[in-house]
């Protein structure tokens, strides 16, 4: 699926069904610090804020992801624009499977997990 912003991505109710049946993918959350205070998903994931991606560029990257391209991502934010971001400059450094995480963690809480905070 192809979100407004132009990048492949999957629903929240897709990546909700990715994590149920145990997937094989990284989830990597770019929200800064803060945020993950008021709103966290309850599944694995990789903390790498927009803000140290910024500064750090490419040498941010764990190395689960700088040595594999091909690996699946999954990017998350609040609402799926900074993910938007990320996933396009993702996939212009190389990484062939990555996705944007559509409507962000908002639109999971919305959609899938109530419990989760909402800001």
């Amino acid at each position: 699926m192809t979100n407004p912003y132009g990048m492949p991505g999957y629903s929240v109710q897709e990546v909700a069904a990715k994590l149920a049946n145990d997937d094989d993918f990284i989830l990597i959350d770019v929200r800064e610090p803060r945020e993950l205070l008021m709103a966290e998903i309850d599944a694995a994931y990789i903390h790498l804020p927009l803000s140290l991606l910024s500064l750090e560029r490419l040498a941010a990257l764990p190395d689960e992801i700088a040595e594999n391209k091909e690996v699946e991502i999954v990017v998350m934010c609040h609402h799926g624009n900074r993910s938007a971001q990320v996933t396009a400059w993702l996939r212009q450094e190389g990484w062939t499977n990555v996705f944007n995480m559509d409507g962000g963690i908002e639109a999971y809480a919305v959609a899938v997990d109530g419990n989760i905070g909402r800001y």
